[in-house]
């Protein structure tokens, strides 16, 4: 016996229903899709597919943490770069003062006028070398986090040194002891210092003072390997007789003659104002006329700071005059010729690490273009993932108009059959 299937009125209008409500939700989450853009919205549209985006996502959101975190690094070392083109600036306007101060015809009231623009700018120098990022930190502060670079008489708190970089950051700090702390007495290999100096020597070493009108250079090296070899301190004295005739020696620390290159002692030798004089593989010119008794002493170049350095021309310019302010005498423009040397060092070691910050910008330029190349493709492994591409958004829109006719028909051909009734026909 065949099996009969009845089906109710009610069960139709049942199972219409239930059709109608599930081609109402593809039309509706198709209108979803194709508002968006998008292919996936949700993990359930494409597991494999939103994972992909998923990780796409993560990628870009580290990205863009590196990429912030470099443009505030950049921020700073370019506060850096410029602070330190402004103590360049400021160091040559103190130089140009330690010239003017030279000046013969200037009197120790107008010298001493120039020492206070000099003091102003020393100031303002420690400034710059103590000036903070915008998060309160020093720029120049090395490897270190103190709250002030320099303090107390120059004392260097950072931590010498320069932060490395990484694959997608740079610095965030420069290297303030090297741009700072790290100068050198005289030419950077020996030291000319005016007078003799005092045995047994003391620390600070003293000199006895010069009383005639000669002073020197700061020397120039012409035989490097006899420079690495000097053995100091060695002193250049001189002796004038009855008749004004002026020779002059060269000695160890002990008194004793040193040899010349030839193997002959350097003692007695005639001297002439602007004529070079080689000691310790260094020639170095002594300009003036010289007292019975005076002396230069050649000795290692030791290790300075720019603001010691800023100090001493400082004291040059206010105690080198004489009274009456005339400049005739060695003292004071022994004492300038030092630290303009000296300055200029110091301008080289600032420029030095102003150059270095240059090459952190550039290479924040080339971090930068490579966190946007890894950025466009994340993004596009992202779109690829879970974007309708052109021709997929098309046909979205295709699917789109056919599931909003057939969603139509369907509600048109519900709302026909259900006024169907056994009244209608007996009607």
């Amino acid at each position: 016996m065949a099996n009969v299937n009845r089906y109710s009125t009610a069960t139709m209008y049942a199972n219409t229903v239930n059709m109608l409500s599930k081609q109402q939700k593809e039309l509706a989450d198709q209108i979803e899709h194709v508002s968006a853009k998008k292919k996936v919205l949700r993990a359930s549209d494409d597991p494999v597919g939103a994972a992909q985006a998923e990780r796409a996502r993560t990628r870009l959101s580290r990205l863009d943490t590196d990429q912030r975190a470099l443009d505030a690094q950049t921020a700073t070392i370019t506060y850096g770069e410029s602070t330190l083109g402004e103590m360049v600036d400021a160091l040559q306007a103190f130089r140009d003062l330690t010239v003017q101060a030279g000046n013969g015809s200037f009197t120790q009231t107008e010298r001493d006028a120039l020492v206070q623009q000099m003091e102003s700018l020393r100031n303002q120098i420690l400034g710059y070398a103590n000036r903070k990022d915008s998060n309160g930190l020093p720029l120049f502060r090395g490897l270190d986090s103190q709250e002030q670079v320099i303090s107390g008489k120059y004392q260097y708190d950072g931590q010498a040194g320069q932060q490395s970089s990484s694959d997608y950051g740079i610095a965030s700090t420069l290297d303030g002891a090297l741009a700072f702390m790290s100068g050198s007495t005289g030419n950077g290999v020996l030291a000319v210092e005016l007078g003799v100096e005092v045995t047994p020597a003391t620390t600070p070493p003293t000199y006895t003072p010069n009383t005639g009108k000669a002073w020197s250079n700061v020397g120039t090296i012409k035989d490097p390997s006899a420079a690495a070899a000097f053995v100091g301190p060695q002193t250049i004295q001189f002796a004038v007789d009855a008749t004004g005739k002026t020779t002059y020696s060269v000695v160890d620390s002990a008194g004793n003659p040193v040899n010349d290159t030839a193997g002959n002692p350097m003692t007695n030798l005639a001297y002439k104002s602007g004529d070079a004089i080689r000691v310790g593989g260094m020639d170095l010119t002594i300009t003036g006329v010289p007292a019975n008794g005076d002396g230069f002493t050649v000795k290692q170049s030791e290790r300075t700071d720019l603001f010691s350095v800023l100090d001493s021309a400082i004291a040059a310019s206010r105690n080198s005059g004489k009274m009456d302010g005339t400049t005739a005498f060695g003292e004071l423009a022994h004492g300038l010729a030092k630290v303009q040397a000296e300055i200029d060092t110091a301008m080289n070691r600032v420029s030095t690490v102003r150059s270095y910050a240059g090459d952190l910008m550039q290479q924040s330029d080339r971090i930068g273009k490579t966190l946007l190349a890894r950025n466009e493709q994340m993004e596009g492994q992202r779109a690829a993932a879970e974007d309708m591409n052109d021709s997929e958004y098309i046909a979205a829109l295709s699917l789109l108009q056919n599931q909003q006719l057939t969603v139509s028909a369907a509600m048109q051909s519900y709302a026909s059959i259900q006024k169907l009734s056994l009244f209608n026909f007996i009607n």
